[in-house]
């Protein structure tokens, strides 16, 4: 992999007649691969280097509550957490796809070689040889089965397998790509009069074929722009630089499902009360009271990677241009040779320990060999997997999901505060996730808590 910052794509771009759009792009599978790794990307992983990139400036993005919920996180002190590895995590999330990160030609998260900690005793090897594997990705937070904290350092640099069959890493290295504005994705195979067909142009459309040199910034602008834009394209090439963001019209319907996801994936997933506090008088959201069930859903949120969100909400996540990447992937590109991969893809898998066993999502982690069976076994928490916050504090959640310790101070007399209870399983989790990405306001969205409100009869006075 090349320095991020110094890494260059060549594109061919067709214009309109007027030079007011770009009606596609042409690119080599270097760039495509590029472009399909933000699918890979966990939804942390892209607040965090989108902050890091575009600092505290006007045109740093905001997406939904995705923001707050990470920030929320951050701010969060260390010791409402089990450990302080539980809370790294969270902020630092681990892709499933971090080797394949470092065959791209421009890795946006500047992966580093994996590190991780062994135990220190060189006797635990010959007691327990069927451990020798064992490894924890944090320093001095997890116990080997000998019982001495893993702190002897080793880093590991496992090659990417992605290019066995295509000498790519997500595409075929020798093949080129058609990308239109909103991010459809076709290999430049079928001929000129079908890709036109494809995009729905005609060749009264066409204006002249140009070219444009990609970097590390158009690179992230282009990240940003597939959330926030309908035409990410046109806006980075043809310099609109304060992309034309659209208004994302919230559908947050329980029972949107992916037709992929198996209703018997979710008939065990378990339920959580949320307690929810609106004020009588004005018919609005204060706040919501929960302890660590809820609170440590809301932590696995920023490791689903985007193309997940996409898995889980059926291609429906509002998100248009992602949407058309994700569909590309599963319908567009020929990966017969790498079934498996395409399955990575389209149906990511979390790496191991960030998901609880009673996650009501219906998301899976990765399976290791036998060799390396236990390789992140010692990432569990004092809890378990997938505990991130102490059950001792009780939690308050505004609706663009801060996270902070249970305060009862409030301005507003007791007598105009009314508490609702919700339960909150496999529906109500998919509805809170979409809202997640779409809105500022995600729990009166997704649990329809105005509508409730008013339904309630009005007390005499």
């Amino acid at each position: 992999m090349s320095d991020a910052k110094n890494a260059k794509f060549s594109l061919n771009f067709m214009t309109n007649k007027q030079r007011t759009k770009v009606l596609f792009a042409e690119a080599d599978s270097s760039f495509t691969d590029v472009l399909i790794s933000f699918l890979t990307l966990p939804l942390g992983t892209i607040i965090r280097i989108l902050k890091q990139h575009y600092g505290e400036e006007a045109s740093a993005p905001v997406f939904g509550c995705l923001n707050t919920l990470y920030n929320g996180l951050s701010n969060l002190d260390v010791n409402y957490f089990w450990t302080e590895g539980c809370k790294e995590m969270l902020l630092n999330p681990i892709s499933s796809f971090e080797a394949e990160y470092r065959k791209l030609k421009l890795d946006i998260n500047e992966t580093m070689p994996a590190e991780y900690f062994i135990c220190e005793s060189p006797k635990c090897g010959r007691k327990y040889p069927k451990i020798l594997h064992m490894k924890s990705v944090y320093y001095d937070t997890a116990t080997c089965v000998c019982g001495a904290i893993m702190t002897r350092n080793v880093v590991t640099n496992k090659e990417c397998q992605a290019d066995v069959n295509c000498g790519g890493v997500f595409t075929v290295s020798t093949e080129s790509f058609v990308i239109s504005d909103d991010l459809r994705v076709f290999p430049n195979t079928r001929g000129f009069t079908q890709t036109l067909r494809n995009l729905g142009i005609t060749n009264m459309d066409l204006g002249e074929l140009r070219h444009v040199t990609f970097g590390f910034s158009e690179i992230m602008d282009l990240l940003k722009g597939s959330l926030l834009s309908r035409t990410p394209l046109t806006d980075i090439i043809l310099g609109k630089r304060k992309m034309e963001y659209y208004d994302v019209k919230i559908k947050s319907e329980p029972g949107i499902l992916c037709h992929e996801i198996d209703k018997e994936e979710n008939s065990y997933s378990k339920k959580m009360i949320l307690k929810v506090m609106v004020q009588k008088s004005t018919n609005k959201f204060l706040f919501a009271q929960s302890n660590e069930d809820f609170v440590d859903f809301l932590c696995s949120l920023p490791a689903i990677p985007l193309g997940g969100v996409e898995y889980l909400l059926g291609s429906n996540s509002c998100f248009t241009c992602v949407s058309n990447l994700y569909r590309s992937v599963a319908d567009n590109i020929d990966y017969k040779y790498l079934e498996t991969l395409k399955i990575r893809l389209t149906k990511p898998r979390l790496v191991h320990g960030y998901m609880s066993e009673n996650q009501i999502l219906p998301l899976r982690e990765e399976s290791f060999t036998p060799t390396y069976c236990a390789e992140f076994s010692s990432v569990k928490f004092l809890q378990g997997q997938g505990k991130y916050v102490q059950g001792s504090t009780m939690y308050n959640i505004t609706d663009d999901l801060t996270v902070t310790p249970y305060c009862i101070e409030t301005e507003i007399p007791s007598s105009d505060i009314k508490e609702l209870e919700f339960e909150i399983g496999f529906e109500e989790g998919l509805s809170i996730l979409k809202a997640s990405v779409t809105t500022t306001s995600a729990l009166t969205n997704s649990l329809k808590i105005n509508p409730i409100i008013k339904k309630e009869p009005k007390q005499e006075p």
